[in-house]
C-alpha cells in the first residue's frame, strides 16, 4: 500500500516506528503538499466573493496552479521512499566475490542518485510554489492571511527538509560532476526559497 493511501493516524504512527520509512525526505514531501494545499485552499476562499471580485481571475489561476503542485508533492511523499528502499535492497546483494562487490558498489551509486534527484526535484517545486504564494501575497482573502502564512513555514520547512536529503546522499556519492551539480543547483534553489518564505511570512505577521 502506498503511504499517501494510509489514514493520517496511520501515517504518523509508520513514521514514528522503527521502519525507516517514511523519513525526512516523504515527511518533507508531505509538509510541501500541505502548504500548496494551503494556498489553493485561500485562493478558493477568494472566489466568489464580492469584496476580491478585480482579483478573481488571478485566484481562480491560483487556486489551479497549487492544486498541481499539491498533487506533484503528494507523487514525490511514495517516490521518496521507494528511492530509500532501492538503497536498502542493496545492503542484501551479495559480496562475496570481487565482481558481487563491484555489482554492488555500482548499484549503491546509482541508488544514492536516485535518493538526490527525489529530493532535489522537491526543492524545485517548493521554490514553484513560494513564488506563487508571494505573487499572491496581500491580493487575496485577507481573513486568510495567517493560513498564507502558514503555507509559506510549510513549504520552507519541505525546501530544507529536502535539501538536508539531498547533503546525505551526495556525501556516499563518487561520481564528483554529479555531486557538483546537485549542490550548486540545491544552494541556489535555497536562496531563491528562503528569501520569499520569509517575505511572506513576515508581510503576513505586519497584517496581524
Amino acid at each position: 500500500m502506498k503511504l499517501v493511501d494510509l489514514s493520517l493516524s496511520a501515517f504518523v504512527d509508520t513514521t514514528a516506528s522503527d521502519a525507516p520509512a517514511p523519513g525526512g525526505g516523504s515527511i518533507s514531501a508531505l509538509e510541501g503538499a500541505l502548504g500548496a494545499a494551503l494556498a489553493a485552499m485561500v485562493a478558493a476562499l477568494t472566489l466568489g466573493k464580492k469584496k476580491y471580485a478585480d482579483v478573481q481571475e488571478l485566484a481562480a489561476e491560483a487556486q489551479k496552479t497549487a492544486e498541481a503542485y499539491k498533487a506533484q508533492f503528494v507523487d514525490i511523499i511514495d517516490r521518496d521512499t521507494e528511492a530509500f528502499n532501492a538503497v536498502s535492497a542493496v545492503f542484501a546483494m551479495p559480496k562475496d566475490t570481487d565482481e558481487e562487490k563491484a555489482a554492488r558498489k555500482a548499484a549503491m551509486q546509482l541508488a544514492l542518485k536516485g535518493c538526490t534527484q527525489t529530493p532535489l526535484e522537491m526543492m524545485e517545486l517548493s521554490v514553484k510554489a513560494l513564488e506563487l504564494i508571494s505573487s499572491v501575497n496581500g491580493k487575496l482573502n485577507a481573513s486568510a492571511a495567517s493560513d498564507l502564512g502558514c503555507a509559506a513555514l510549510a513549504l520552507r520547512s519541505a525546501i530544507q527538509g529536502a535539501w538536508l536529503n539531498v547533503l546525505i546522499n551526495i556525501g556516499g556519492i563518487q561520481d564528483e560532476a554529479f555531486v557538483s551539480q546537485a549542490r550548486t543547483a540545491g544552494e541556489a534553489l535555497l536562496a531563491k526559497a528562503l528569501p520569499l518564505a520569509d517575505s511572506v511570512y513576515e508581510s503576513v505577521l505586519a497584517s496581524l
